[in-house]
């Protein structure tokens, strides 16, 4: 067979090269990094092999597609409008400052701008993680407002973590309440105890709360949280630290469910 062509491609961060006919149909796929051909067709096997030789080095094997596991049938039954995987940090406040911006001139800033900054800081931090084993959800919404600003699913187990702006301002902790800077304490600890255990409900599976506190210059604590893990800039990564909670299909199958829309429909 002659007219076969290799195509590059990317999917979920590893490179792949795609083997094709003329008109664009697909006899096969080599990854790089498992250095594996999985053969569509066998019968087109050595007709493959001679396509990607100059692409290939050393020792590879060849087989059929590895067979989907439920989690990944599950995504891909998935209509895009319930995924709630593509959702950036902040996503919820992206979408109400598109349809409703701040003024253009107002004595103070848009409080919204710093939460979004918050979610965003403690967003981006939290996708750095997925590439030890952990996925995390943006703005997951609850009935009646209510949101999850990211969950976090890996093999340490599952967190709700509530992103905080506090840019050079003191937070002070007297559970269930926090102040920031000069504001008024507010009972925020009660809040983020139950949006977990909203969360956890729709999972069937416990969720730990984390208030990640950005920007913050100080935290006086007089009263220490019940349940709640407090973190700031420099401490979100170690939310992920632990281990031995999940297997890995444990944690994708978590994973497809919670990124299903409808999940939370139930709590």
């Amino acid at each position: 067979m002659s007219g076969l062509r290799v195509i590059p491609a990317w999917r979920h961060g590893q490179e792949r090269l795609y083997v094709c006919l003329a008109d664009g149909r697909s006899l096969a796929w080599y990854e790089r990094e498992s250095s594996r051909v999985n053969l569509l067709s066998e019968e087109h096997r050595e007709a493959v092999l001679r396509a990607l030789a100059p692409f290939m080095t050393g020792g590879f094997s060849v087989g059929p597609p590895p067979v989907p596991t439920p989690a990944e049938l599950a995504r891909l039954a998935l209509h895009p409008d319930d995924d709630l995987a593509p959702n950036r940090p902040g996503e919820a406040l992206l979408i109400a400052l598109d349809r409703d911006p701040a003024p253009a001139r107002r004595l103070r800033a848009d409080p919204r701008q710093r939460a979004l900054a918050a979610e965003q800081a403690i967003g981006e931090v939290l996708d750095g993680l997925e590439g030890a084993g952990w996925h995390t959800l943006h703005s997951v919404p609850l009935p009646g407002g209510a949101r999850v600003h990211h969950l976090l699913i890996g093999p340490g187990g599952l967190f709700a973590v509530h992103a905080l702006a506090a840019r050079k301002q003191r937070v002070r902790v007297a559970d269930p309440m926090i102040a920031v800077g000069r504001a008024d304490p507010r009972p925020l600890l009660r809040e983020i105890r139950a949006v977990a255990d909203r969360a956890s409900f729709a999972l069937t599976a416990e969720i730990r709360p984390v208030l990640a506190l950005h920007g913050a210059t100080d935290v006086d604590v007089t009263a220490p949280p019940r349940e709640v893990r407090i973190v700031r800039d420099a401490e979100v990564a170690a939310v992920a630290a632990t281990g031995g909670v999940l297997k890995p299909a444990d944690v994708e199958a978590l994973h497809a469910m919670a990124r299903d829309r409808r999940t939370w429909l139930r709590t």
